[in-house]
């Protein structure tokens, strides 16, 4: 498992150099200008999400955004599932920017039949001659309603509740290329492995390269820094493309975990890209 994951690491950051090699010119080939005159670039991601990750892209003041994620079940069970439409869980999730800067959401999953509401702010711009990053903030608390009292016979509400921190970096180098980390923490005060702490470290990785006008390629990795050991559980590995069309973004994606929300799947990513026990799934986004 341990060279497994070596392997996925590997692939990233292959993916990401690869890439970095070639986005040294025209930083600011998409800039914002403000009332000031000073000049941020937009766009390093045209999603809410890079994959599974949240980007540093907010919606706008006074703007809704509704999104519709499906992820499908394994594709590893070929026609007994359909190639995973059997087992499919929803997530819809509603966005409204209070600010430019300043955003506020809720959602439902069927996965776990989590509740979660969350709020991103954004904290610095990258901006020509200035600050190097956007860095945006975002937090987030669920209720896993689930859980059932017969099986935990002690339970209580607190149990069902999850929180999650995240700082998200991001760097434009040019109209087509864009980074991220994501240093994260997250907690659930019921976790299904005994032997995991309830308190969780991961940082995220994630990268967009533009593949044409309206096409892109995602990828992102979430190393988690506290698993426990045997954890039947693994890092989550990404890749998306990403499809802008008029008033939304369509995000088409394969990976090995199924949930949607962050303390799902860098905490219980089940499936493994070696032996295809992967997960394809999209996301659709509407502006109002």
């Amino acid at each position: 498992m341990h060279y497994i994951k070596m392997k996925n690491t590997c692939l990233l950051i292959a993916f990401l150099c690869s890439f970095f090699i070639n986005a040294q010119d025209d930083l600011f080939d998409e800039i914002d200008t403000d009332s000031t005159g000073v000049q941020y670039a937009s766009a390093a991601f045209k999603g809410l999400k890079i994959v599974n990750f949240e980007s540093t892209k907010l919606v706008a003041k006074k703007e809704l955004t509704f999104i519709v994620s499906h992820r499908f079940g394994s594709i590893e069970n070929g026609f007994d599932s359909f190639f995973g439409l059997d087992d499919a869980v929803t997530r819809l999730n509603f966005v409204y920017g209070i600010s430019d800067g300043f955003n506020i959401g809720v959602s439902r999953s069927s996965f776990q039949k989590i509740y979660e509401a969350s709020i991103k702010y954004r904290l610095l711009r990258q901006s020509e001659n200035g600050f190097p990053f956007t860095v945006v903030g975002y937090n987030s608390i669920l209720v896993n309603t689930a859980l059932e009292e017969e099986n935990l016979p002690k339970l209580e509400f607190t149990d069902r509740l999850g929180y999650t921190f995240q700082v998200l970096i991001s760097r434009k180098f040019n109209s087509n290329f864009s980074l991220e980390v994501a240093p994260t923490f997250f907690h659930d005060n019921f976790v299904p492995f005994n032997e995991q702490h309830n308190s969780q470290y991961a940082l995220g990785l994630g990268g967009r390269h533009k593949l044409g006008k309206r096409w892109s390629i995602n990828v992102d990795y979430g190393w988690h820094l506290n698993r426990a050991d045997d954890s039947p559980f693994k890092n989550p590995l990404s890749i998306g493309f990403d499809l802008e069309t008029g008033g939304h973004v369509f995000q088409m994606h394969f990976s090995n975990a199924q949930a949607m929300n962050t303390n799902g799947f860098l905490g219980q990513a089940t499936g493994d890209w070696s032996d295809g026990n992967i997960y394809f799934g999209f996301n659709l986004s509407r502006v109002f």
